[in-house]
Parts: structure tokens; C-alpha cells; sequence
């Protein structure tokens, strides 16, 4: 996957995905995705699977209260720091896929809640993100974790039957830490799974459904709208270890807070992993990028980037899926590369791939007067084998003769595509996406058409 940024499964295989079109988290490669599963999602949702899916992780996680209740403490503490980590999923901030499972110490005082806390002694927890507001060090990725491997069995079965829907390829794998629902140990299984390409690592589905940025029950909103509102009033600093001395000491409190998230259900929803600009706002960056100087007085430069990469990120969605801007120095200058995954969702990014072997589409923004031949040889060089040799300039104004001409021989010679979309073909693919009468990405394919008809046959 050679000069793919951020590369997909389905990018590996060659597999045609929207991530808008299917309903679990298409897995990059070689990072996590920066959401995680809320349980909360799955107790509030019309499912009835899902609502007993989070009735299995209640039960399957309280049955380490019945352990220590027991005196299996060991048992209970060799189990949960199995269940603590979940790397198959690829949810969370790592740039690696590889995680940390908890240490015997943080497992303990997660366990001593069991015995310490006697509502939780007597019936256990009805929401496991509670343990947020009791533990420390725990968060929304290690509830995300837990959650995650206490329903490992689900997850499989979903991620075989979304491989057979998609036909993406799937080996035979070894997957470590598949919890047993009747036993509650954790076991190893022999299945068929999707797998990373670069470690051999089996890959697991989450439905898209489950995800948040942040979960509904967690310490930040506990702190700002509950804690500071009824203990701490207008106590602005968050002492997180004498917030959590309180909710063990009052745990009657934090059954108040969860019990006032259950009434508020409603307003629980799940994050999506693109979300578009709405039209005003969409109609505001554009009035800003042409208020812009050109050049980087002020930032300019910088500014301009900002907005196009938010502004074209909705412009064309659903058609391309948004990959990645990326920042990078050549010769001393700040470049902003907008990347496009290329799903060949519609005839025309279809030709797009089959002419020029484009399977991401790279955007290069120049908040310049006008582009020189530099800019020019810049972007040629980026374009390849590997990424593809279409790619498109983003620019205040419209190139000068000699620029046309440059991409034209360019074409001729290397049958490269440079086209050049200026602040009046921005503005008119905003028109559009306000009108919806047509596609934004239509500009982009009249601009191409342009382009070709210059072009020696």
C-alpha cells in the first residue's frame, strides 16, 4: 500500500466500500479510528439484540463481583486485565494499532468496588462506564475495551457475515481472548477472520451504530454538569482523585447522575465518522476564502487551507470519502495535501481510476496569485505508479497561459491530469450544494472535460 494515505482494509483487497453505504466501521491499517463504543448506545437502543448484547456485558462484568465475593480475587483479577484491551477492533488514539492492557494494580481497585461499595456488593453495576467516575485511571477506551472483548463472540459471527456480504477475504486465524459467555473464562478460538496484511493480526467489526467520540456517562460531562452543579458550585478545577473519593463515599450521588443520563436517553446518539458542514456554515467559509489575501500575511496561507479542507471534505461527500490532510515541508514551504479515498462510487471517479490508476485523489492547495511551473513540478512529482497521475489544483485564480500549456505538454508527455479549480469554481460548486439541484463534483468533471478537449487527440 505504497503511497496510500491511511490505507483500508477494503483499499488492500481493492474492494469498492463507501463508508457512508455500509453499516460497521471500515478498519484502517495502521492506526485506530478515534471513536469508541458506548454501552450506553446499546442499552438505549430500539434492538432488542442490542439490548441483550448489553445485557450479556453487564452480567458477564458483575460476575467478577460474584469472584471477589467468592475470594477468587486472583481469578477475578487475571480476567479482567485480559478483557482490558481489545486490539482487533482498531477503536481509539493509538497510531499503531497496539495497545496496553491494564496492571494487576488498577484490575484490583477496579475489583475492590465489588466489596467496597455495598449497592454494588449486593447488585452490581447497571452500566459498566460507572467505573469511570469510581477508578482513576480508567476511561471511555478501556470501557470501549471491556465492552468489546465481553462480547468477542458477537463480534466475530458480525465481522464473518459483513466479509461473506463484501466479499473480503478472510484467513484462518488463532483469536486469543474470546470470552465464554457459560464458562466466563477467556478462551482461544480457531476462525475465519479478516486480517491485517502488515502484522497478520485477526480484525473484528464494530457497527457504526455503537460509536461515540465521548460516552454518555463519563467523567467530563459527570464533572461540568452534575458534580460542580451540587457539590463543588462553582468549583471550575477538575480534581479528578478528590471527585472520585467523593462518588465512593457517596456512591448514592453517582446513581442520581446515571439515573438522570437514563431519563435524558433520547438525546444519546451515535457520532458518525464524517460529518458534513452545514449549509450556512458551508456558505461562511466560502465567503472567507474569498476575503482572503493571497500569499501568508496574516496566515492567509494557512487559513486557506483550513477552510478548503473543511469546505471540500462536505462538498463531496458522500462521492469520495475524505482521507486526510497532510502537512508535510518541501524546499522550506508548507504544502496542505487534501487526499480522497477513490470508492469509484460513480461513473465518472470510475474513469478517473481506470484512466490513470487513481486510487486516492490528491488535491494540492495553493493560496498563491497565480501558480508557476514549480507548483506545478511539485505536484507532478507526488503523482505516481501507486497513488495515480490525477490530481487537481486548488488556487485563487485561474492559471496563466503558460501553466496551461505546462499541463498540457505534461499530459502529452506523461499522460499525467493536472486540472485547476479556482475561487469561481469553488463558489459554484457551493451554489450547488445549496441548491441540490445537481452534484458538487460535477464542476470537477466539467473542469476535466475542459481539459481533455485542449488536449492533442
Amino acid at each position: 500500500m505504497e503511497n496510500i494515505v491511511r490505507p483500508r482494509l477494503n483499499d488492500y483487497h481493492g474492494i469498492l466500500l463507501l463508508q457512508d453505504k455500509v453499516d460497521f466501521v471500515i478498519p484502517f491499517l495502521d492506526e485506530d479510528i478515534p471513536l469508541y463504543v458506548d454501552p450506553f448506545l446499546l442499552w438505549k437502543s430500539p434492538s432488542q439484540m442490542d439490548n441483550g448484547l448489553h445485557d450479556s456485558i453487564i452480567q458477564n462484568f458483575n460476575h467478577l463481583g460474584y469472584l471477589v465475593n467468592q475470594g477468587k480475587e486472583k481469578d477475578a483479577s487475571n480476567l479482567l486485565i485480559g478483557l482490558s484491551e481489545c486490539e482487533a477492533v482498531g477503536l481509539g488514539t493509538s497510531k499503531t494499532r497496539k495497545g496496553i492492557r491494564i496492571g494487576e494494580k488498577v484490575a484490583n481497585d477496579i475489583l475492590k468496588l465489588f466489596g467496597d461499595i455495598p449497592q454494588l456488593k449486593t447488585n452490581g453495576f447497571t452500566h459498566i462506564e460507572e467505573v469511570q467516575l469510581l477508578v482513576g485511571q480508567i476511561a471511555k477506551d478501556r470501557i470501549s475495551d471491556i465492552a468489546c472483548n465481553l462480547i468477542s463472540s458477537f463480534l466475530i459471527d458480525y465481522t464473518m457475515q459483513r466479509c461473506e456480504e463484501n466479499k473480503i477475504p478472510m484467513e484462518q486465524v488463532t483469536m486469543e481472548s474470546v470470552y465464554d459467555t457459560k464458562l466466563h473464562k477467556l478462551k482461544t478460538e480457531s476462525v475465519y477472520l479478516p486480517v491485517n496484511p502488515n502484522t497478520k493480526q485477526p480484525i473484528l467489526f464494530v457497527p457504526k451504530r455503537w460509536l461515540r467520540f465521548s460516552s454518555w456517562i463519563g467523567m467530563d460531562d459527570y464533572f461540568s454538569n452534575y458534580y460542580s452543579e451540587n457539590v463543588d458550585k462553582g468549583f471550575f478545577f477538575k480534581d479528578r482523585i478528590r471527585i472520585i473519593d467523593y462518588n465512593r463515599q457517596n456512591y448514592g450521588f453517582v446513581r442520581g447522575y446515571v439515573e438522570a443520563k437514563e431519563r435524558s436517553y433520547a438525546d444519546c446518539h451515535n457520532d458518525p465518522l464524517f460529518m458534513q458542514l452545514p449549509l450556512i456554515s458551508a456558505k461562511r467559509k466560502m465567503k472567507d476564502i474569498v476575503k482572503l489575501p493571497t500569499g501568508k500575511t496574516d496566515n492567509a496561507d494557512k487559513k486557506y487551507e483550513n477552510y478548503v479542507v473543511q469546505l471540500l471534505a462536505s462538498l463531496l461527500y458522500p462521492h469520495l470519502d475524505f482521507a486526510e490532510s497532510q502537512s508535510r515541508t518541501d524546499s522550506g514551504a508548507q504544502i496542505r495535501d487534501l487526499m480522497f479515498y477513490n470508492n469509484q462510487s460513480i461513473p465518472f471517479f470510475k474513469e478517473i481510476y481506470e484512466t490513470y490508476g487513481s486510487k486516492q485523489i490528491v488535491f494540492e492547495l495553493k493560496n498563491v496569485e497565480s501558480l508557476n511551473r514549480d507548483n506545478v513540478n511539485q505536484l507532478n512529482r507526488y503523482l505516481n505508479d501507486n497513488l495515480g497521475k490525477f490530481g487537481v489544483f486548488i488556487t485563487r485564480h485561474k492559471p496563466p497561459r503558460n501553466i496551461q500549456k505546462h499541463l498540457i505538454d505534461l499530459w502529452s508527455g506523461q499522460r499525467k491530469c493536472i486540472i485547476v479549480l479556482d475561487d469561481s469554481d469553488l463558489q459554484m460548486m457551493t451554489d450547488i450544494f445549496e441548491n441540490k439541484q445537481r452534484l458538487p463534483y460535477e464542476v470537477i468533471k466539467k473542469k476535466y472535460c475542459e481539459f481533455l478537449r485542449k488536449c492533442p487527440t
